[in-house]
């Protein structure tokens, strides 16, 4: 009589090596990757229209230009972060899983930053607005956090 073992009749257990893998891990490493770049990208217009830093025709025109290659770029940053993952650490288990999200997260998020430090906040670019300094940083970004 055939054994019903993992919804296939008449095998045995799968052999881990060939498990396959659900295609949800990286569907929200690449969704969050592309929140995070889209994050940065608002940041970033946020601190350039608050300082009226190169918020001229031709920089909105180059935040928007940008726009789709930071997200695309945090896609790949996101679904990269989890493949190295899944290479340090291999296997199912919640703390493997943990390190695949800790390293997604950092990852992503420190594109989203890096593009707000490079692209939103123009040190020395004259801002007509007077409400930053020369850095072009806005005051309510905090302290601790380097733009």
């Amino acid at each position: 009589m055939d054994t019903i073992e993992h919804g296939v009749v008449g095998q045995g257990p799968l052999d881990p090596e060939q498990e396959t893998r659900s295609c949800l891990p990286s569907a929200g490493a690449a969704l969050w990757g592309a929140a995070a770049g889209a994050g940065g990208w608002w940041l970033a217009v946020w601190a350039r229209s608050y300082c009226d830093a190169a918020f001229e025709p031709a920089g909105i025109f180059v935040l928007n230009v940008e726009f789709p290659m930071i997200v695309t770029g945090g896609v790949l940053v996101g679904l990269m972060a989890l493949a190295l993952g899944r290479r340090l650490a291999p296997g199912r288990t919640a703390g493997r899983t943990g390190v695949r999200i800790v390293l997604v997260v950092v990852a992503t998020v420190s594109l989203g930053w890096w593009f707000f430090a490079q692209e939103g906040t123009l040190d020395g670019y004259p801002g007509d607005s007077g409400l930053c300094p020369a850095s072009n940083v806005p005051p309510q970004w905090p302290d601790w956090i380097p733009a």
